[in-house]
């Protein structure tokens, strides 16, 4: 069974810097692509970045609001993509969620609030 689980979310302030964890299992891991994607309240859920079947820079991309802010990372060993998220900002606030393209199956999400 394919679970996927986000971790890591709470309240910081703006400038600081927090880690979502997703634990994943159910799946070959180092054979798929992991994806975060983010849902702010009153907005559509956006794409936020991504990461292949390797953690090289080639093998990631990043929606435009957060490059150079947020860094995608994988650990094979432990089944644990990793979202390193820096300089956070008050339109940071929204549920991030984990997401397996090769099975469209989505974490339950986490949230992360920024106040301004």
């Amino acid at each position: 069974e394919v679970q996927l689980q986000a971790s890591g979310g709470g309240l910081v302030q703006a400038g600081e810097s927090l880690r979502l964890s997703c634990a994943v299992s159910g799946f070959a891991f180092d054979d798929y692509s992991i994806a975060w994607f983010r849902q702010a309240p009153g907005k559509e859920r956006e794409g936020v970045s991504c990461i292949s079947i390797t953690d090289t820079d080639g093998g990631t991309w990043y929606a435009d609001p957060v490059k150079g802010r947020f860094t995608i990372s994988r650990d094979n060993g432990r089944n644990v993509v990793n979202l390193q998220m820096n300089d956070l900002k008050p339109e940071d606030t929204a549920v991030y969620y984990c997401y397996l393209p090769g099975f469209d199956s989505w974490g339950q999400g986490t949230l992360v609030t920024v106040p301004a």
